[in-house]
């Protein structure tokens, strides 16, 4: 299944934060987000450009000690006119401090696993870009874009994430919740060549890039796939088709996705 290139990522970070501060605007900085229930336009735009600067920080001192983490967020400007601008200016800077000297640099992976720091980071943002993207342009009434190659490459990072140390450790319920005994599942993109097979054993969940026989397929355009694994859109919604045992899909969304704030 093809990569993301580093360039690309860094490219897709600021392109994705654009459409996000765009979709913010037309939706107002007051209006609510359906998606994420507890913040309204404001607050998401805050969260990413925040996000971001934390990060790039992170990145450009090489923080490898998580004591040392940043404690200060920037300052969302009081004028909504000055929105794009400041997250443009995130954007670009975390994309910046990732360039090609930092991919392997000593840096802080908060999902400890065989990730480079800088390789989770990037991967951590464009989700964040993408993800809270959606929820910009849901609030705004607008259509959801993502292209089929970045939807991809952040439902590897999806699963990466589950099946990290740090995930057995911070959401214990969640981690406990996906194992099993045995039993399989199978997510496959019709717009890539793309799949994701999982397997539920009683010390853990694995996954691995893939198709095989599964109990339960689901299968639709990456990035529907992508938003109903973030619980962003309904599982039978957008293209998405189910196979097999839906409960055990709706079993595994349930206990996996990430808070939506």
């Amino acid at each position: 299944m093809p990569q993301l290139s580093t360039e690309r990522t860094r490219r897709a970070i600021v392109e994705h934060t654009r459409r996000m501060a765009e979709a913010a605007a037309a939706a107002g900085p007051g209006a609510a987000v359906p998606t994420t229930p507890k913040w309204t336009v404001t607050g998401l735009v805050e969260h990413l450009g925040q996000t971001q600067n934390w990060v790039a920080e992170i990145i450009e001192r090489r923080i490898a000690d998580p004591t040392r983490l940043p404690t200060e967020m920037a300052a969302l400007p009081d004028d909504p006119a000055e929105w794009p601008a400041w997250l443009s200016a995130s954007a670009q800077r975390v994309a910046d401090a990732c360039s090609d000297d930092a991919i392997d640099a000593p840096v802080f992976n908060a999902a400890g696993d065989e990730r480079t720091g800088t390789r989770f980071w990037m991967s951590s943002m464009l989700n964040e870009a993408v993800v809270h993207g959606f929820d910009a342009a849901n609030a705004a009434g607008l259509p959801p874009d993502v292209e089929p190659d970045v939807a991809a490459a952040l439902i590897d990072n999806h699963f990466k994430m589950l099946t990290s140390p740090t995930w057995e450790m911070q959401r214990p319920e969640s981690a406990q919740a996906i194992r099993g005994t045995g039993q399989t599942l199978l997510w496959t993109a019709t717009d890539t060549d793309a799949g994701w097979f999982v397997e539920r054993h009683p010390e853990g969940a694995a996954w691995r890039p893939g198709t095989g026989d599964a109990d339960a397929t689901v299968s639709g355009p990456a990035g529907s796939l992508l938003l109903s694994l973030t619980r962003r859109i309904p599982l039978a919604s957008n293209g998405i088709e189910v196979f097999g045992d839906a409960g055990v899909v709706e079993h595994w969304i349930g206990n996996t996705a990430h808070d939506a704030g």
